[in-house]
């Protein structure tokens, strides 16, 4: 693969926070912009991963989220997690629980990061938490979305089945004290969300991990981060307006996120196409980097071709 141009991390004001990116590829390609999960730093899309995405004709900017990795840290809610009552009064009333912002002010930090790097429109691609940010782009900025890809997300519809026991477990745990627990945990958690042996990955987790805790934690945030994922509710309505190019790409193994989310998100989206992929979980393992990479970027130049 040839080498793509990378620009290291810097920090830009965005709807009224800083928002640290990183971009790979030239200057003048087609804007292409990844968002991330819940709790996720940019650096979980590997830099291969980016690298092998702008060789397709990209530039590559990926961020991290507010209240996660170099971005800014918010406050309100003192970080509060989620209690039962207020995820059952979500469950089985449809009650929103309170949050100190949403998924809707993360799409603007979005959009306020391509106006700060000059950007009209971008080929937008989020993957879980990432992938509902992407689908509030689409909703409320319309005007600035090439083409929408959304990766292993949901509608926020509460009557899709709920995560397998394992892997809401994950969600509700507490967080590790130490860099060794974080790195145990961390191997533990990609492992249950893989559903399956990958031993490349696997080899990585430990790498990762380390880069993740040397960049720094924020428990806080990753807990006002999941109240925003549950007070945002659902979009089925709201997406039916979405006219980008849209496809959606879901695991069929995937245990958080379970592959009757990635249908839902499919069928509320006119003209969407679903790629389900066997064997892939909740993440995106280096041995279906080609298929997924191969679909993002097929969609995009055909949204690109179409447009023109």
């Amino acid at each position: 693969m040839t080498e793509v141009p990378y620009s290291s991390p810097q920090l830009a004001k965005a709807n009224g926070i800083e928002i640290c990116y990183d971009t790979f590829g030239l200057p003048d390609a087609e804007p292409l912009l990844l968002i991330m999960g819940l709790s996720a730093q940019m650096v979980l899309w590997d830099d291969e991963f980016c690298q092998q995405l702008a060789s397709r004709g990209f530039r590559v900017i990926r961020f991290d989220n507010r209240d996660i990795g170099h971005s800014t840290k918010m406050s309100g809610g003192g970080g509060k997690r989620i209690t039962v009552t207020e995820f059952l009064k979500l469950r089985f009333f449809g009650i929103l629980p309170w949050a100190p912002y949403t998924l809707r002010d993360m799409a603007d930090d979005t959009v306020g990061l391509m106006d700060a790097l000059g950007i009209r429109t971008a080929h937008v691609v989020g993957a879980s938490m990432g992938g509902a940010i992407a689908q509030e782009v689409a909703i409320h900025h319309p005007e600035r979305v090439s083409s929408l890809t959304s990766i292993m997300s949901t509608t926020g519809n509460l009557r899709l089945p709920q995560p397998k026991r394992e892997a809401m477990a994950l969600l509700m745990s507490p967080p590790p004290r130490t860099k060794d627990q974080y790195i145990a945990t961390f191997a533990r958690n990609w492992k249950i969300l893989r559903a399956g042996r990958f031993p490349l990955d696997e080899a990585k987790d430990r790498e990762r991990a380390e880069r993740c805790y040397a960049r720094g934690l924020n428990p806080a945030g990753v807990a006002r981060q999941f109240r925003a994922i549950l007070a945002s509710g659902a979009r089925n309505k709201a997406l039916a307006s979405v006219r980008a190019p849209s496809l959606v790409i879901h695991g069929a193994a995937d245990p958080l996120v379970r592959p009757e989310a990635g249908v839902d998100t499919a069928r509320s989206i006119p003209g969407a196409k679903l790629l389900m992929i066997e064997g892939m979980g909740h993440a995106m393992p280096i041995p279906l980097w080609p298929q997924i990479i191969d679909a993002i970027a097929d969609h995009a130049h055909a949204a690109t071709k179409q447009a023109a």
